[in-house]
């Protein structure tokens, strides 16, 4: 792909080299403008796939965790791909069109699912399509006057479905959730557009943020992201992506056993927590960051950043046994930093089918004694 037109404009700065702004020199200015549903944040790294043909949905249905043989032109959802011990392999962002189903996905997993995706076709009338050089990622909280793409009538945008449990989900998060108010859309836009919808930032018409501030924005809404929260040992539990990204009680599809033995027989065995953290040392933990509780080591930081109005705060991945209430300590390059949690998905989740115990086999009961 050519560079980004959104990295000639003005501070903008590419911190991991992944070809889009990470900020335009002042993030949390740009956290308040994209909160406000006023900025838009180039995503043009990432990649969009398509398939085509009568079959692509119940196709689709029968290898992923959502239900998709209802789905609308314009609807939009998100199902997770999974091997078959239930672990997460890919998570894919979906919007049909009534004759186009789009996958919006980020680049590094755009050719593995691609290529299995493919090796899974057999004699179904699907066709598969990387259309990534056409269409171009705009993200945003609001509603800005973009030219999105709209092939066959129906414009596509994704709105992200996490705002509530839908149908066939659940949620493991108690209480009032920071999700309710998110409401991120990711919108396709033709590429050759990029550079006019650029200038119309030049021009004042809409200010732009980077990724820094879209990703503190996501962390402060317990979003996981495939690209941070995920690693070859997760299961959708874990994260609570179980209220979004999964329907428990649709056809089988490869994982479906671990899905459905976890939620209703055992526990997640790690939960995903928001961290506190206690930011009077100035440093900021990475993305690998070890988690201890009393010396040892609990988790990892999935994701981290510093918000415009909770200060520093991070996604961990810890350990289901981890006290609730313990106050955890992060080792950031060396310098211990304290950081509260706030519990996302509790140390009881799962077990949903409260089956009862059984007595052991046996055990003899014992009459009391009169």
């Amino acid at each position: 792909m050519a560079a980004s037109p959104f990295l000639a404009l003005p501070g903008a700065v590419d911190i991991a080299d992944v070809g889009v702004a990470a900020h335009y020199g002042n993030p949390l200015s740009e956290q308040r403008a994209l909160a406000d549903g006023r900025a838009i944040v180039d995503l043009s790294d990432r990649a969009v796939l398509t398939i085509t043909g009568p079959d692509r949905l119940s196709w689709l249905n029968s290898l992923t965790s959502q239900s998709l043989l209802g789905l609308a032109p314009g609807e939009s959802t998100e199902t997770l791909l999974l091997d078959v011990t239930g672990r997460l392999e890919h998570a894919v962002r979906i919007v049909d069109d009534g004759e186009t189903l789009w996958m919006l996905v980020d680049s590094a997993e755009a050719e593995g699912l691609l290529a299995w995706l493919t090796s899974m076709r057999f004699m179904l009338r699907v066709e598969l399509a990387d259309r990534t050089a056409d269409l171009a990622t705009i993200g945003t909280i609001g509603d800005p006057a973009l030219p999105i793409a709209a092939p066959n009538g129906v414009p596509l945008i994704w709105h992200d479905p996490w705002r509530a449990v839908t149908p066939g989900g659940h949620q493991y998060a108690r209480g009032e959730h920071p999700g309710a108010s998110w409401t991120w859309s990711e919108r396709l836009v033709p590429r050759d557009a990029l550079g006019s919808i650029a200038a119309r930032v030049t021009a004042g018409e809409f200010p732009v943020a980077g990724t820094l501030a879209a990703d503190a924005l996501r962390i402060a809404a317990w979003r996981p992201r495939f690209a941070t929260e995920v690693d070859e040992k997760t299961i959708p539990h874990e994260l609570d992506w179980l209220r979004t990204a999964v329907h428990l009680t649709k056809g089988c599809y490869r994982g479906q056993e671990t899905v459905a033995k976890v939620h209703n027989l055992g526990h997640p065995p790690r939960r995903l927590v928001m961290l506190h953290l206690d930011g009077s040392e100035g440093v900021h933990p990475e993305r690998g960051a070890v988690v201890t509780n009393d010396g040892k080591e609990v988790g990892t930081i999935t994701s981290s950043a510093l918000h415009y109005e909770l200060g520093p705060i991070a996604l961990a991945v810890v350990k289901r046994s981890t006290p609730a209430d313990a106050t955890l300590v992060v080792d950031a390059d060396g310098t211990a930093v304290a950081a509260a949690q706030e519990i996302v998905v509790p140390p009881e989740a799962g077990a949903e089918a409260h089956v009862p115990r059984l007595p052991r086999l046996g055990a003899v009961t014992r009459q009391p004694r009169a």
